[in-house]
């Protein structure tokens, strides 16, 4: 686990180098996805790693728990509250009877957040993506999958549990139920209809639980969550003439 975490470390560093950046910066949002993220760049690099609070009318024990993480590992920290733009853009597009389309803006309005600070102060911004949500399409597209780097998108839920423990993150925060926190009660198994054990299992093990379906519909459907966007090529549409 410590190999792990040290590779991790030095891939963060070698990438922001790379890129001629200072750091790294992302979403903390109080779940344990973003608490990882935030324990590892604060290794890559302590004094240039910034979190980011940004509540939507956000249940207020998220951001508790988002600064009980930042306290405990001295993290530089901002808090954005981004209800007043959520609110125009509904305001200005229209109320449209669509919660899963309304929802979907908060993510797009975070990242926008994101690349304001991270282009001013030089800093790469950092998804929080973990396996499992990537595999199944759980997460927003052009919103909490637009970053510039995907440190934790090899690991399931289950080892970003694992590797929270190991970097003894506060308790509070990995008893907390997975949530993706864009509406009130969400919760991540309910939603996908499968418990991150069974997908997870599927993932590394091939293991097929009651719900195996569900999950291969689910990756198949969200293919084009993976890729970039499609763009003509000329040459190709000379070959398929």
């Amino acid at each position: 686990m410590n190999k792990e975490v040290d590779r991790l470390v030095a891939w963060l560093q070698d990438e922001v180098a790379g890129a001629g950046a200072q750091g790294l910066i992302f979403g903390l949002s109080g779940g344990i996805d973003s608490a990882l993220m935030a324990a590892l760049a604060k290794r890559a690099f302590p004094d240039k790693a910034l979190g980011v609070i940004m509540p939507i009318n956000s249940n207020p024990e998220d951001e508790k728990d988002a600064r009980l993480l930042a306290d405990q590992i001295d993290l530089w920290t901002q808090k954005v509250d981004l209800a007043p733009a959520y609110q125009a853009v509904l305001d200005q597009a229209g109320d449209l009877d669509s919660s899963l389309a309304k929802s979907n803006i908060k993510p797009r309005l975070r990242m926008s957040v994101l690349y304001y600070y991270g282009q001013a102060h030089n800093l790469l911004v950092c998804g929080c993506t973990n396996a499992s949500e990537f595999y199944t399409g759980y997460f927003t597209k052009y919103g909490d999958s637009a970053c510039d780097l995907f440190p934790l998108v090899d690991f399931t839920k289950t080892e970003v549990y694992d590797l929270a423990r190991f970097l003894d993150l506060p308790q509070k925060i990995i008893d907390r139920r997975p949530t993706a926190g864009l509406l009130e009660g969400q919760d991540d198994e309910k939603d996908m209809g499968f418990s991150y054990k069974e997908l997870d299992a599927w993932i590394r093990e091939g293991v097929e639980g009651p719900n195996i379906d569900k999950i291969k519909a689910m990756h198949k459907k969200s293919g084009h969550k993976r890729v970039f966007a499609k763009a003509y090529r000329r040459e190709q549409a000379k070959v398929e003439e």
